[in-house]
Order: structure tokens, then C-alpha cells, then sequence
């Protein structure tokens, strides 16, 4: 398996949540709604999940080995890096000229 698209879709006020995810793995099967969060030790995804009727919440996807989620971690986070980088030099330029 492996990941061909990362859209990542930046969020603007709030403290812990960072952007939400879309992932396009195999180009055959797309995982919306994943979530960048900042946490006490840094930066982690948190897979789409359901509010059950007992108001707890329940992935609906989620790799099944630490490999994968690492490897879907690295990237995500990779690319929400990348976007704040180039977003950062569009800033400057922005205000320089």
C-alpha cells in the first residue's frame, strides 16, 4: 500500500485542531476527514471517527499495525509541514513586496 495523494485543508482558530486530511491510497481508495492535532508532545492524526449514541467516539478507519499508522503519520505530517513552509514564505513575500 501506498499513499498517491495528500490534500491537506488548513483550520484557523483553533488551538488543538490543525487542518483536516483527505489520503488517497493505491489511487483507489480515499480516506476523508483525518485530522492534524497538536498535542502536549507535538503533532499527531487522529482517524475519522462517529459519535456513538453513548457519546464516545468510534474510528472508522484506522491502520491495524504500528507500521502503517506510522507510515500514514509521516506522511500526513509531512505534507501539513510542507503547506505551513510555503505558506510562511507567501507571508513574507506578502508583506515584503
Amino acid at each position: 500500500m501506498r499513499v498517491t495523494e495528500v490534500k491537506v485543508l488548513p483550520v484557523d482558530g483553533d488551538e488543538k485542531l490543525k487542518a483536516y486530511v483527505t489520503v488517497k491510497l493505491d489511487d483507489c481508495l480515499v480516506i476523508r476527514d483525518m485530522k492534524v492535532i497538536k498535542g502536549t508532545s507535538g503533532y499527531f492524526i487522529a482517524m475519522p471517527a462517529k459519535k456513538m449514541k453513548d457519546g464516545t467516539y468510534r474510528d472508522l478507519v484506522h491502520p491495524l499495525d504500528k507500521p502503517t499508522r506510522q507510515m500514514l503519520e509521516d506522511v500526513v505530517l509531512d505534507e501539513y509541514k510542507r503547506m505551513q513552509s510555503s505558506e510562511n514564505k507567501e507571508m513574507v513575500f506578502a508583506k515584503v513586496g
